[in-house]
């Protein structure tokens, strides 16, 4: 669907600063310019349709945030100017007044040294607090209109100040018009773009659908493979745990021997499904929870061109996707690095690609496909830590990462849990 230009509008009560506006502009640059490299990657690999497709979607995607951006910033350079302008009208008032003021001050001086000499009118006075009076009756005529003088300057200043301002923010906004305009029509070719690859993918539809097929079979294996280390580590984690009961003495009634094998049996099915942590795992467990939603990335740049759930395929409707976690596109040499601090729980070797699994506390990061890793189980790693580097899929001779985050047994929404980009 293409959208009009007030799709772009910024909605109400989504205010935010200068600084702000310009570091989500900067990122969202930086965003485009790796989306646009790994989109020239792509465009001459036939293998690669399908990644180029989801590349694009993530580029149409930013520039569409890009552009909102834009609008937030021209719209605050708006209100700048109007503030200016509000100022620069109060001040001109403000500069008549005390213009009118100061005359009125100049004509009453003017017209006392006419009356009577300053120094005649001091000295004709009857006592000496008389004359003291009048001497701080000059001295404060004298001050008032310093004052006013200097009033003047400050204001006649600060509307030049405002002036300039007014002028600067005139530029900035033509600026950042200029950048819409660009961004709108690069916009516009993107989705042509994305058009004419719907087009040429339709085409080959039932060979991209067995190549999908192929893939989720492999995939199958893969989180086979991985669901089995994970239990593997949770009955490991367990055994280390949990320390065995002690026995029951031979005068327990067996009332009390059927309700301990009932509880050991419970016990024993909730441990293979969750992991009994120590306290310091629970520490762990606790810090990493209150991460939600600002945990790094496992790369750091990159495009998600394939995302967590079940859904049909957004170029391939035909094929269900059953995805466990997201897929990001990258560049070759791309380090792999730790989401959050925690231990190496397995480095394992499944269907020829690496897989790196990091325990933190009931949660476990799994990152796929992996070349030269650098840790080992056991090893305890900090977050951001580099484990390895990003490997090539030989299909598509593109650079991908698949990651997954689980909960004891169960796969959950790593875009939940990630920060936004």
């Amino acid at each position: 669907m293409i959208l009009g230009l007030s799709a772009y509008t910024p909605a109400y009560g989504q205010k935010k600063s200068s600084a702000q506006l310009k570091k989500d502009k900067q990122k969202l640059e930086q965003e485009i310019a790796n989306t646009q490299s790994l989109l020239k990657k792509t465009e001459k690999n036939q293998q690669a349709s399908l990644q180029q497709a989801a590349v694009l979607r993530q580029q149409i995607n930013n520039r569409e945030k890009y552009i909102t951006t834009l609008n937030n910033e021209i719209l605050q350079i708006e209100v700048q100017q109007e503030d200016n302008q509000q100022a620069i009208n109060t001040l001109q008032k403000k500069l008549e007044y005390m213009k009118t003021d100061y005359a009125q001050m100049v004509y009453m001086a003017y017209r006392h040294r006419r009356l009577m000499d300053k120094i005649t009118f001091i000295l004709a006075a009857e006592d000496f607090q008389q004359m003291f009076h009048r001497i701080r009756y000059y001295s404060l005529i004298s001050k008032s209109m310093h004052d006013q003088v200097e009033q003047i300057n400050a204001t006649k200043q600060e509307l030049q100040q405002r002036n300039e301002e007014i002028i600067q923010l005139k530029g900035e906004k033509l600026n950042v018009l200029s950048g819409k305009e660009k961004e709108i029509k690069q916009l516009e070719k993107d989705r042509n773009q994305k058009t004419k690859n719907a087009e040429a993918l339709k085409k080959k539809s039932q060979q991209l659908s067995a190549e999908l097929k192929k893939k989720q079979q492999q995939r199958k294996q893969i989180d086979a493979a991985i669901q089995a280390a994970i239990k593997a580590e949770i009955a490991a984690a367990n055994a280390k745990n949990t320390k065995p009961a002690s026995s029951s003495s031979g005068s327990s009634s067996s009332g009390k021997s059927s309700s301990s094998a009932s509880t050991a049996s419970s016990a024993s099915s909730r441990s293979s499904a969750v992991i009994t942590l120590t306290p310091e795992e629970k520490t762990l467990n606790t810090s990493f929870v209150n991460n939600k939603g600002s945990l790094p990335w496992p790369v750091a740049k990159g495009a998600k061109v394939g995302d967590y759930g079940n859904y049909p395929h957004p170029d391939v409707p035909s094929v269900m996707v059953e995805n466990h976690g997201i897929d990001i596109m990258t560049e070759a040499g791309t380090p792999v690095r730790a989401i959050y601090q925690g231990e190496v729980t397995a480095v394992l070797d499944v269907m020829g690609s690496k897989v790196i699994m990091i325990r933190h506390g009931e949660y476990i990061s799994v990152y796929q496909n992996v070349t030269g890793v650098k840790v080992k189980k056991g090893d305890k790693v900090t977050t951001k830590q580099t484990i390895g580097t990003v490997g090539k899929n030989s299909a598509t001779d593109t650079y991908e990462l698949h990651f997954e985050l689980w909960k004891n047994a169960v796969t959950v929404n790593p875009n939940s849990w990630l920060a936004r980009r």
